[in-house]
């Protein structure tokens, strides 16, 4: 028997090291977390059980829904608000009675839809599997686009492993959109420095419709193309950029596809707005005195935007003429959001996960043991104290 388990254990070794680099640490480390945050998440969940108070009255209604998903806690803890919105999006007849929802772009919940009816009509599981399957291919993308900017192997899995341990990284589990956007952000950045320019047009066309930022991409994926060929400008430069670069129009090809969609269900090009404003009071203002009143506003708010704060300084700290792009998509994807308005407050630590250069800086911070050691364990207790707040059905301080 031992002989046994040993030539097995042997063969396994043999079956990964054929496994090319960099799988054997992405799917080390995507499995890592996932059984870490499962065991934690059942712990919390089972602490909190009888506990006066919890849920709270307006995170009611949440918990009965999650119920409903499923009866596994380890999946049904996966859904919170927006989530159960995406569910339900994934489940709507796209034909026969007047379509209204029109406050989320389509791409993650029609995922659902196929994805859905390969496994037997369960498009909660679906959801969750488009997540993790997304949550997957960004470490992996993550991975190679650090090796590009970082340099080197130990740099590149520092910055997996920070992007896996950002404040609320958690939520790359979850049923919402954070992981396929930044996976398609990660995986267009990618061959955007590789020079494939048509790749990148297609993965941007996708990327503006899975949220309505994803078309301001186009702005950080142009200045890659202007490093590329060191600045330069003239009619003649232009035209050269033109030549190159037209694929990057295939990002607001993307989110005019939404609205088109708009159009054809609701009549109205702009009923995503429309929705927005009406389910949610968003209307499009200034970032900046949003971000100031709340920091001035109560606790929560001033936490929230703290955070965000935060996101910036390390960006600003960290600049480097060469990653001007990548500074420049850290700042839309903070200021964009908080240019909605207070409603976003909710929502605000959420939003932050799509600003993944600020693992980059963080790794290049953590090239000595000691700051690695530490840093990771700041981060790691931070996500947790957040993941606690998840589970315990506070979830509006997250989402």
């Amino acid at each position: 028997m031992t002989a046994r388990v040993a030539g097995a254990a042997h063969a396994g070794v043999r079956v990964a090291r054929r496994v090319p680099a960099p799988w054997p640490y992405v799917i080390g480390l995507f499995v890592g977390a996932k059984v870490l945050l499962t065991l934690l998440g059942l712990l919390i969940l089972h602490a909190w059980d009888g506990i006066p108070g919890a849920p709270p009255p307006d995170e009611t209604l949440m918990w009965t829904q999650q119920r409903e998903i499923s009866g596994h806690r380890w999946i049904s803890f996966w859904f919170a608000w927006d989530a159960l919105l995406y569910l339900r999006l994934s489940e709507l007849p796209l034909t026969g009675r007047p379509w209204n929802d029109f406050g989320f772009p389509l791409l993650y919940p029609f995922l659902a839809r196929p994805v859905g009816a390969l496994l037997g009509g369960d498009n909660a599981l679906a959801l969750l599997l488009i997540s993790n399957v997304a949550f997957l291919l960004a470490l992996w993308y993550g991975y190679r686009l650090a090796e590009v900017l970082l340099g080197g192997a130990d740099a590149a899995r520092r910055f997996t492993r920070y992007l896996v341990l950002l404040p609320t990284a958690f939520l790359f589990q979850a049923a919402l959109t954070e992981s396929l956007f930044v996976c398609l952000a990660l995986a267009a950045f990618y061959y955007a420095e590789g020079r494939r320019w048509l790749l990148v047009g297609v993965l941007g066309y996708f990327l503006a419709m899975s949220r309505s930022v994803g078309l301001l991409v186009a702005l950080p994926l142009a200045l890659v193309l202007l490093r590329q060929h060191d600045w330069r400008l003239g009619p003649r430069a232009l035209l050269g950029y033109l030549r190159i670069g037209w694929p990057l129009l295939l990002l607001p090809a993307g989110w005019f596809t939404f609205m088109a969609f708009c159009r054809w269900r609701g009549g109205d090009w702009f009923a995503y707005q429309h929705a927005q404003q009406t389910g949610w009071g968003i209307e499009v203002q200034n970032p900046v005195p949003v971000l100031l009143g709340g920091l001035a506003g109560e606790p929560r708010d001033a936490a929230r935007v703290a955070f965000a704060v935060a996101v910036l300084a390390v960006l600003a700290a960290g600049f480097r003429r060469r990653e001007v792009a990548y500074v420049v998509y850290g700042v839309l994807m903070v200021l964009v959001p908080l240019s909605m308005g207070p409603p976003v407050y909710k929502s605000l630590l959420r939003y932050l996960l799509a600003v993944f250069p600020v693992a980059l800086v963080l790794a290049r911070w953590a090239r000595r043991a000691t700051v690695d050691v530490w840093l990771t364990a700041t981060l790691a207790v931070v996500q947790g104290a957040l993941f606690a707040l998840w589970l315990s059905y506070w979830t509006h301080m997250i989402i």
